[in-house]
């Protein structure tokens, strides 16, 4: 489990990361939307809100399109209009109090610029995520080959536990975590399809499902 916990760790790593420099960058971006709606006469209240709802609705926004590219769309106009008319609307309000200087107002877009792409960042992360889980289980899907009937005194390992093909799949798994190389490495795809008197591809699939967690 190796690989995987490894991969999981990275994983969680990125996403923290990206999660703390949006956080920054809306307290940032926040503060400079909160005084401008302060210089053009809104009251506390409001001048707090509105801040709130350009950056919830880049949130909002993106989740929308996130659920869309889940099931294999594009998304609706309204979700891409919405995602830009607030993206400029933040990027707008920062540069509109900063410093009537080229760097001022370099420093003061950038806040609002870290919240979109490190959130962006965080939804390519998902959807790669799950995009390549769905291939992933399509292409395992494709290879699954009829059930043989099973004898109940036959001892070969790769049919004692005969419960489809994905049980079968399992097993490939754990036989390559108990297999691993001298230097720690699992065995390579060929050589899982090798034990397992399959293709070369189902061997390599086996080994991504596993290690993307597909058959733990």
């Amino acid at each position: 489990m190796v690989g995987v916990s490894g991969e999981r760790w990275i994983r969680r790593t990125t996403t923290g990361s990206v999660l703390i420099v949006a956080l920054v960058a809306a307290v940032v971006s926040f503060r400079h939307m909160h005084e401008l709606a302060l210089r053009h006469g809104e009251d506390g209240l409001a001048a707090a809100l509105i801040p709130l709802s350009v950056d919830g609705t880049i949130i909002a926004a993106s989740m929308s399109l996130l659920l869309a590219s889940r099931n294999g769309k594009t998304g609706g106009r309204l979700a891409w209009a919405l995602l830009a008319v607030s993206s400029l609307a933040s990027l707008g309000a920062n540069v509109a109090v900063a410093e009537p200087s080229l760097i001022g107002r370099v420093i003061a877009a950038w806040p609002s610029f870290a919240l979109i792409g490190a959130y962006e960042m965080l939804m390519n992360q998902v959807r790669r995520a799950a995009g390549q889980e769905g291939v992933i289980g399509r292409e395992l899907g494709a290879l699954q080959e009829p059930s043989v009937d099973i004898d109940p005194g036959q001892s070969d390992p790769r049919t004692r536990r005969g419960d489809g093909q994905r049980s079968l799949q399992r097993l490939a798994w754990q036989w390559a975590e108990s297999n691993r190389r001298p230097d720690g490495g699992l065995p390579t795809g060929d050589a899982i399809a090798r034990q397992f008197e399959r293709s070369h591809r189902w061997g390599r699939l086996v080994k991504r499902a596993g290690v993307g967690g597909e058959l733990s």
